[in-house]
């Protein structure tokens, strides 16, 4: 077996440490959304605005990083979204008001770019072969829910004696230690001749102008509004709307006592749960449609959070919940990289997926802002959740008339 056409490479390996921890401290911030707003007196609303600005910062930022890997390297781009994303965090400790905060938040959002999906993907994508790309890219993205799992339980781990401000610290430190993973993280070229001498502009203008890439960028929206919105958001609304922990049962005797621990590890089973079904995604990206695959995902989102918020919902529900829904998290990500890899090729793929993600954060800015408002305005998120399923649904119809060829054969 040639080098090319092993899975397993340093580059990969390389992209999954950092992606772990760059979703390891993001995932974590719902954790800190009780004890902030009840150490300040904010409203529910002034925390849920400094994350929503940081999904937005994330989705500008994103094509952003993709253009500055492709002009002066992958791991130049990174060293610089690690240090803005530390610094973020450092000033964020600092902060004690919700404008500081919001402000402050837009730093995250920019580190988090540069250390997100669209570099490393990209790296991967280029590092691995034709037989190997989707399940190269699926582990990648399971990588996050690796970093999912242990986020939240060690941000609420360390909260135990450790200030909140204290932990962003913690975490910035942890951000900046990814730069001496760099060094292992080269990736060649993998782009046709025809790709290399196209220029950004050209291609790009191609990209715009086909129906299918505005498909695939309006699809990808509501997948990042049901992400933010339950990262953010879930441990709260467990906390609040679950019933009690019953002394003597299952989950009483696995040390989950409170509603507030609950809430943490339902993020966690949600990580554990996607990184099989973003596996699968990636197997099965190699061998169906794409665009099927997608629209199959989105209807089953549809169907689980429309059952969650229908049915009472107790401890066994939100746990039910978690696992289902966890296998369908970012199970997206690989067959959505995938596609625009395929169709536009993997020159310019981390600028043209950074523009797709946009769309994602777009969502992931309104989930996170619109369930902090509704909450403020309604004292409950069920407005948020079903806002949710109809934009998952939107999501599954609009997949269904992308053209999955390359682009050079459409045009052909």
């Amino acid at each position: 077996m040639t080098h090319s056409a092993r899975l397993i490479t340093p580059v990969l390996l390389v992209s999954c440490v950092i992606i772990a921890v760059s979703f390891a401290v993001r995932a974590s911030f719902g954790v800190f959304q009780i004890p902030v707003a009840e150490e300040f007196g904010w409203l529910r609303s002034d925390f849920s605005m400094a994350i929503a600005i940081q999904n937005l910062a994330w989705g500008i930022g994103q094509p952003i990083f993709g253009a500055i890997a492709e002009k002066v390297g992958d791991r130049r781009a990174i060293v610089l979204g690690a240090v803005i994303y530390a610094a973020g965090m450092v000033l964020t400790s600092m902060s004690s008001t919700p404008l500081e905060h919001q402000l402050y938040a837009w730093l995250v959002g920019f580190g988090i770019a540069g250390t997100g999906f669209g570099v490393i993907l990209a790296v991967v994508g280029r590092a691995a072969s034709d037989e190997n790309r989707s399940m190269a890219l699926a582990i990648v993205t399971a990588a996050g829910s690796v970093g999912q799992i242990i986020g939240a339980p060690a941000a609420e781990w360390l909260m135990g004696f450790l200030s909140w401000q204290q932990v962003f610290v913690v975490f910035a430190g942890v951000i900046l230690l990814l730069v001496f993973t760099l060094p292992l993280m080269k990736a060649p070229e993998a782009a046709s001749k025809r790709e290399l001498e196209e220029s950004l502009g050209s291609v790009l203008k191609k990209a715009l102008r086909d129906p299918t890439y505005t498909l695939i960028f309006l699809g990808f929206f509501s997948c990042g509004y049901q992400l933010a919105f339950i990262t953010a958001h879930f441990p709260a609304f467990v906390t609040e709307m679950c019933g009690p922990i019953q002394p003597g049962g299952v989950l009483h005797s696995m040390g989950i006592t409170t509603t507030s621990a609950l809430g943490a590890i339902a993020i966690s089973l949600v990580g554990m749960a996607n990184i099989g079904g973003t596996l699968a995604a990636g197997w099965a990206g190699n061998r169906f449609s794409k665009k099927y695959l997608l629209a199959g995902i989105y209807t089953a989102r549809t169907i689980v959070a429309a059952a969650f918020i229908l049915l009472p919902i107790t401890p066994t529900s939100v746990i039910i919940f978690s696992v289902v829904m966890g296998s369908l998290w970012l199970a997206t990500v690989p067959l959505t990289s995938g596609l625009v890899a395929h169709i536009y090729g993997l020159r310019y793929m981390g600028t043209l997926y950074g523009i797709v993600f946009l769309s994602h954060q777009l969502g992931g800015f309104l989930g996170v802002w619109l369930g902090g408002r509704m909450y403020d305005l309604y004292g409950d998120y069920t407005m948020v959740w079903w806002f949710g399923v109809g934009v998952g649904a939107f999501s599954a119809i609009v997949h269904l008339p992308i053209r999955e060829r390359p682009l050079e054969a459409l045009n052909a």
